[in-house]
């Protein structure tokens, strides 16, 4: 015990403590996120069977009656450990992205007019254990981290095939002063 470590005291109470920040609740007992999601956006769970040969599991199905809009293209990124892609938005399209290998930290900033969630940012983890399809609504500025230590490859099915002369595409720097977020390096825990 040090002379500043009191008997029946945590470390915690000691002089460090007034300048930590103390962490708040993000997720239930049960493990579901308390955080909102910008209005709008929604996942959808990738069911992965395994078995000694590897893995199977369904990206998109239309019976979910997850989208409304078909099918009608497919893309897919890679983003290497420690990279970002983004920020981007669309006008016209929605981005449905679904995440096949890797960790990644999808990032949402709300500039929508008339959007209950205006000016928030919101955030949803997903990696190769816990796989999702998430729809990206346009208008909506949206950036992927890869938080892990191996390549992400993501799926995108967007309700509209790329324009190549008129790309529906917007970009932003990733550290711009119109969104309050700055991707900074992760190190520890």
């Amino acid at each position: 015990m040090t002379d500043k470590q009191l008997p029946g005291k945590s470390t915690a109470d000691s002089e460090s403590k007034p300048r930590a920040l103390k962490e708040e609740q993000s997720v239930t007992q049960t493990g579901s996120s308390v955080s909102t999601l910008a209005h709008g956006v929604s996942t959808h769970p990738i069911v992965t069977h395994h078995d000694e040969r590897g893995s199977v599991g369904e990206l998109y199905d239309p019976r979910w009656n997850w989208h409304a809009d078909p099918l009608i293209s497919s893309t897919f990124v890679t983003i290497h450990p420690g990279k970002v892609k983004g920020w981007a938005l669309h006008d016209v399209m929605e981005d449905r992205f679904a995440l096949l290998s890797g960790k990644a930290e999808f990032v949402f900033f709300d500039d929508r007019d008339g959007s209950p969630t205006k000016g928030s940012i919101s955030k949803i983890i997903i990696s190769e254990n816990d796989r999702q399809v998430i729809r990206v609504p346009t208008g909506l500025w949206h950036a992927v981290h890869n938080i892990g230590p191996n390549d992400v490859v993501i799926i995108n099915f967007p309700t509209q095939p790329y324009q190549y002369e008129d790309p529906d595409k917007y970009r932003l720097p990733l550290n711009t002063d119109l969104i309050p977020y700055k991707f900074e390096e992760r190190k520890g825990f």
